[in-house]
């Protein structure tokens, strides 16, 4: 069952080829400030975006399983990805699942605790979240791997809400 309706692609920027589509991932990474290799995804045959909404997708030929060395995590990228992206997060994340003990757990939202600390935050639908250092998901670009963005529309993101912390 494909997650994204026909009537929502209406409305979008939408992309197809995996070339042009690692290039609209990267691109949104980059603008919501998270790191590049958050989304290492492989033969992506559409991508889209929604303006409005920060809705995005991503759909890939057939389901990845990638493990993150420097931290020994494995997480599981389905051949359909779907989110909200503002700046600072992701949100609503549905076709990510990260491996906790021998159980996959669907990941919900990932966001920067705060861009100085260096710290991503992984959140899941059972309430379960887990820290870790961001430059973990960096990958370092080879100079003749550097984003081409030429023909791209810029990604606007909506701002984050800030934090409302209460004191008692």
């Amino acid at each position: 069952m494909a997650l994204v309706a026909n009537e929502l692609k209406g409305k979008a920027e939408v992309y197809y080829d995996d070339e042009i589509c690692q290039q609209c991932t990267r691109l949104l990474l980059k603008e919501a400030g998270l790191p590049n290799g958050l989304l290492p995804l492989k033969d992506i045959t559409e991508c889209g975006y929604v303006e409005e909404t920060g809705f995005v997708w991503l759909k890939q030929k057939k389901r990845i399983d990638h493990v993150f060395q420097s931290l020994g995590r494995v997480v599981s990228y389905g051949t359909e990805i779907t989110a909200f992206a503002e700046k600072g997060r992701i949100k609503k994340v549905k076709g990510i699942k990260t491996r906790e003990l021998m159980v996959w757990v669907p990941v919900e939202e990932i966001s920067l605790d705060e861009p100085a600390s260096g710290k991503l935050i992984c959140k899941s639908i059972a309430g379960f979240s887990k820290i870790f250092p961001a430059s973990a998901f960096q990958i370092q670009e080879k100079e003749n791997e550097k984003m081409n963005c030429a023909g791209l529309k810029p990604v606007v993101l909506m701002e984050r809400s800030p934090r409302v912390v209460k004191n008692n």
